[in-house]
């Protein structure tokens, strides 16, 4: 039974894309909330692309829009989501 104190949460998902070659900054390539974000995690899986949750990182991404490059004050958390993904690819020692 949900605790009638705490308010239901919304699931938040956003994708982004990083090509190193390019040198440029990771994009957003695709966000939504309910529905919209467990189907980006549904096809995310489908498609074998690694998935790391974190609410607060999904939360600020959310705001930005799809296209947009992530905004320079998010560089290192999301350089630690890269490093996580390369890790579990087995391109990072």
């Amino acid at each position: 039974m949900q605790d009638p104190t705490q308010k239901p949460t919304t699931k938040n998902a956003v994708a982004l894309r990083y090509d190193a070659k390019a040198g440029d900054a990771p994009k957003v390539v695709a966000s939504g909330k309910g529905f919209v974000a467990e189907d980006i995690v549904r096809v995310a899986k489908e498609n074998n692309i690694h998935i790391r949750q974190d609410a607060a990182l999904a939360g600020a991404l959310s705001s930005l829009e799809v296209g947009s490059s992530i905004p320079p004050e998010l560089f290192r958390v999301v350089a630690e989501v890269i490093s996580f993904v390369y890790r579990q690819n087995g391109k990072m020692r």
